[in-house]
């Protein structure tokens, strides 16, 4: 990439390619990365600027908020938006590159203070809070850009006010502590850019009033409530907090706020003290933090934002993303499993070698409903569940490609089941039930994998089966193959971004069940599984052109004979691999292909211990390219 300019020289010529990946990347020029801290004392609002140190300086008065106590807001790149206590329901807002008072914004759905704020660039959130009506529990958003009442969002799962313990990712929000009745220690989530109640993420380390939050686009780190610890929780996952340093003073009631780099924490009291000064920390490191400098005012029950914290992404103290790569990414993961049920493991796809630990199942399972992904999250759904309890549940589980870790909630599906297939593109997920036990169905459910929720009717197969493997282009979705109880040679296509029911497509050239599907762009691959009977594998691959329909071809032979592939695209868009299997034992051997040619399946490594009827996903997959 050519070596435009970056934060601190914002002339010169930029290509649209690299104005895309400067915004997509979070380093689109903002030198400044100010900050604003409103409320507690006087109406009076103070910037810093966080990537230096120093006092704060005056940027304005607070307007329309004739008592800006008990605060919270948030802001994006642009502006800056507050609610404060008088009057009880108002909101104002800064536009953070301009010194100046604020100006009327609109009105909370509920009327209410000691609410909690955090925002990505597009929405900000307002949680809990207190008033006239007693605690609340309601969440509200905004857009931050126009100007006007507030939407219902959801409900918080503990109606509570605190001292803006908020604070997000780009694509999620979390809210901590507070007080009920009583003191809470529960960490809340939302995904942002959806509509719903928050989930529960896990615990701060004491039920207490008056944590602060800031993040990074990875990490949340909260502190304050009446105690000296830094606490920090990795965003995309879910779990209670780890300790990882310390603030000068036990303080609650802060405002706090960051950039890419840095946390900020100012103003507070340690009562019956009321506090002016200001500390900062490196977010990614943690360890204690080191005096920045004083606000000119003591404020508590106060509120920060900036223009550049962990919502917008980072990168703005002039760090460069990784290049910009249309098809998302060349990791392959591989989830569960009947040699190893709780296990994720990833591959590096355009290289070699053995699977790595990346986290572990919630629920620990086999023989998926599916495994699916986009560019950025992982999915598994359904599945046979043998520890601690067997079944099948009808659970959705998540993690996040970028961030190693357990996997969490996403919602529910129709019904427990197994051994269905799948496929997605960026924007939904796609996959069957195939047994409800002890049935095999034709049912079809989908979700949209950047929000959280239950799965939702898509429609039906053109024939009831277990089994197959699926595969996709951005637009068009395949299942192949499968078990009604007798083998089946039949594939289906459909129009992923409708509903309804699926089309014929044409015939494998083996009938067969548990196979395993691979895709670039253009092509789709079919590989092993088991046929004509189920004690009987095959080394068969298979092929198709994605957007006509028709029979398939032979591409090839895996390396050794095997069924249990069953999982859904592990591909980039120019090779595939296919994991563990049944020879009839289990195997760990991980074969690879080139998805554009015809030939044979190559080694690439093995999995952690050997393995049958995993979740498979990509975040580069050819089904993504384009979404």
């Amino acid at each position: 990439m050519a070596n435009y300019p970056q934060l601190d020289n914002s002339s010169g010529v930029w290509n649209l390619r690299d104005v895309y990946d400067a915004v997509t990347g979070g380093y689109w020029p903002n030198a400044n990365s100010r900050a604003l801290f409103m409320g507690g004392t006087g109406n009076i609002t103070e910037s810093i600027t966080i990537a230096s140190t120093g006092n704060a300086s005056v940027f304005g008065n607070t307007g329309a908020l004739t008592d800006a106590s008990d605060a919270s807001g948030y802001g994006n790149q642009t502006r800056a938006v507050f609610n404060g206590n008088t009057p009880l329901a108002t909101q104002v807002y800064y536009t953070i590159s301009t010194l100046g008072n604020a100006a009327n914004f609109g009105d909370l759905t509920d009327a209410r203070r000691l609410t909690s704020g955090a925002s990505n660039e597009t929405r900000g959130l307002t949680a809990g809070g207190t008033g006239p009506s007693g605690y609340r529990n309601t969440i509200d958003y905004n857009t931050i850009m126009s100007t006007g009442a507030a939407t219902d969002f959801g409900d918080l799962t503990v109606a509570r006010y605190g001292s803006n313990g908020g604070t997000a990712s780009p694509t999620r929000a979390l809210f901590a502590g507070g007080y009920g009745g009583s003191n809470s220690n529960v960490i809340d989530f939302v995904e942002i850019s959806t509509t719903g109640n928050a989930v529960d993420f896990g615990d701060v380390s004491s039920a207490k009033y008056g944590y602060q939050g800031c993040s990074s686009s990875t990490r949340a780190v909260f502190s304050g409530g009446e105690l000296t610890s830094l606490q920090f929780v990795t965003i995309t996952s879910q779990g209670n907090t780890t300790d990882y340093g310390d603030l000068s003073n036990a303080l609650a009631n802060a405002g706090s706020t960051s950039n890419s780099v840095r946390g900020v924490v100012g103003g507070g009291i340690v009562s019956p003290a009321l506090l002016n000064t200001i500390e900062f920390f490196n977010i990614a490191t943690g360890g204690n933090a080191t005096d920045f400098g004083d606000l000119a005012l003591t404020k508590q029950e106060c509120t920060a934002t900036s223009q550049s914290h962990g919502g917008l992404n980072d990168g703005y103290q002039g760090t460069r993303p990784i290049p910009f790569n249309e098809a998302g990414g060349d990791v392959g993961m591989f989830s569960g499993g009947s040699g190893d049920s709780d296990s994720i493991q990833t591959i590096n796809i355009s290289s070699t070698g053995n699977a790595q630990e990346f986290g572990s199942l919630a629920l620990s399972r086999r023989q998926f409903a599916g495994g699916f992904s986009n560019k950025t999250r992982s999915l598994t759904a359904n599945g046979y569940m043998s520890a601690p309890s067997t079944g099948y549940p009808a659970v959705i589980e998540y993690v996040e490609f970028a961030t190693k870790g357990n996997s969490a909630d996403f919602g529910d599906t129709s019904a427990g089941s197994e051994t269905g297939g799948a496929f997605a593109n960026n924007t939904r997920g796609v996959f069957s039930l195939g047994v409800v036990s002890p049935a095999v169905v034709n049912t079809v459910e989908y979700v949209t994998i950047s929000s959280i929720g239950n799965a939702a009717d898509f429609g039906n197969l053109t024939v009831a089966r277990h089994g197959p493997a699926g595969l996709s282009s951005n637009t068009r979705g395949l299942i192949g193959g499968g078990a009604t109880p007798g083998l089946s040679d039949v594939i289906d296509y459909v129009t992923i971004s409708s509903v309804g029911d699926f089309t014929d497509f044409g015939n494998l050239s083996v009938a067969r069940s548990q196979s395993a599907g691979a895709n670039s762009t253009t092509r789709g691959v079919f590989a092993g599984g088991a046929s004509p009977t189920t004690s009987s594998n095959i080394n068969t691959i298979d092929y198709i052109t994605i957007a006509t329909t028709g029979n398939a071809n032979d591409f090839g032979d895996l390396i050794t004979a095997r069924r249990g592939l069953h999982g859904s695209v592990a591909s980039n868009t120019i090779k595939g691999t296919f994991a563990g299997g049944q020879t009839p034992s289990n195997t760990a051997e991980i074969d690879q292909i080139t998805i554009a040619s015809t030939a044979n399946a190559t080694d690439f490594g093995d999995l952690i211990v050997a393995n049958n009827n995993v979740a498979a996903a990509a975040n580069g997959h050819g089904g993504l390219v384009g979404g």
